[in-house]
């Protein structure tokens, strides 16, 4: 096993730094136009996957150039998902690396010391939006991809590349890895160990929350502050109902003791992120308003197996 994973190790050779810092440049300069946060904000994840597949394309059997199997997945227009396989010696064996998303979460150049929008080298650091979240991944893994395309190792297993759109928001449905799973896409993938590439870090991550969104929509009577007496405030109804709800939520859900064994970085949390109501002057009280937000959930149930959500909850 040892010499297998040396030979593999010493063909595939180092990272190329110029090729990855080439391609992720390109990458980061589409930031702008990836960001995912609807309705004002709908990304446009090819512009990202016309440069993954300008990469992988010379090294695929679609251009006779290599043994790279690449498939471009389209839901919506213009967001589509990509699957690159690279194929082992035996049937059903197989490896894969999902979770490599195209889009990004929004950036105001205005908050930011440089242009989010443009890669910037800062001495050893790679400066720009999606860098670790999750660009830098998918350029990573582009390269790797690349270079089993370039000097064709006989592995047994199958390795395979999932790029997938619509990872930052919850929104919109269908249009990434739902829809992949939907379709049996991935299907394959269940024979073999899979790794999820998308911590927004610089080192491994052995375990992560599982994400949950919620909203919580209230009713009130709209009248005019002035008579504040003759109204029934929802956002003062919403702040006390999300107070009682966090509070059973943290006693229901407390830290873990093996959360800090395990160096988690934070543990179960039930936040707001979001408020929002139907508009008008700051002299009114509003009929209605709604607070969104998410949970990260997670659970040790022993020392040894992370499950990110209870039976009694679902993605």
């Amino acid at each position: 096993m040892a010499s297998s994973s040396a030979h593999v190790k010493e063909t595939l050779g180092e990272l190329n730094k110029e090729s990855f810092v080439s391609l992720l440049s390109k990458l980061i300069g589409e930031a702008k136009y990836v960001q995912n946060n609807p309705p004002d904000l709908i990304p446009e994840e090819d512009r990202v996957a016309k440069h993954v597949l300008d990469s992988l394309l010379p090294y695929s059997t679609t251009t006779g150039g290599g043994p790279l199997i690449v498939n471009h997945v389209t839901y919506h227009q213009g967001r589509g998902n990509i699957i690159v396989e690279y194929p082992g010696t035996v049937p059903g064996n197989v490896l894969s690396f999902v979770g490599c998303h195209m889009d990004v979460v929004t950036a105001n150049p205005n908050d930011w010391e440089f242009d989010p929008f443009s890669l910037s080298i800062d001495g050893d650091k790679l400066r720009g939006r999606g860098t670790t979240d999750c660009l830098g991944h998918v350029a990573l893994v582009t390269e790797l991809m690349k270079r089993l395309g370039e000097t064709k190792p006989k592995l047994k297993s199958t390795v395979v590349a999932v790029f997938i759109a619509n990872e930052e928001n919850s929104a919109i449905s269908g249009v990434g890895v739902d829809a992949l799973v939907k379709d049996g896409l991935l299907n394959k993938l269940k024979d073999g160990p899979l790794f999820w590439i998308d911590t927004a870090d610089k080192q491994p991550c052995v375990g992560t929350g599982g994400m949950i969104p919620w909203k919580l929509k209230v009713t009130g009577k709209l009248f005019h502050s002035g008579l504040a007496h003759k109204a029934i405030n929802p956002l003062e109804l919403a702040m006390e109902a999300l107070k009682e709800i966090q509070s059973r939520f943290y006693r229901d859900f407390p830290p873990h003791p093996k959360e800090q064994v395990y160096g988690f970085a934070t543990p179960s949390t039930m936040k707001p992120t979001q408020w929002s109501y139907p508009g008008g002057g700051i002299n009114q009280i509003p009929a209605e308003c709604t607070i969104s937000g998410d949970v990260r959930f997670i659970i040790l149930s022993n020392p040894f197996e992370y499950r990110p959500l209870t039976e009694k909850m679902s993605y």
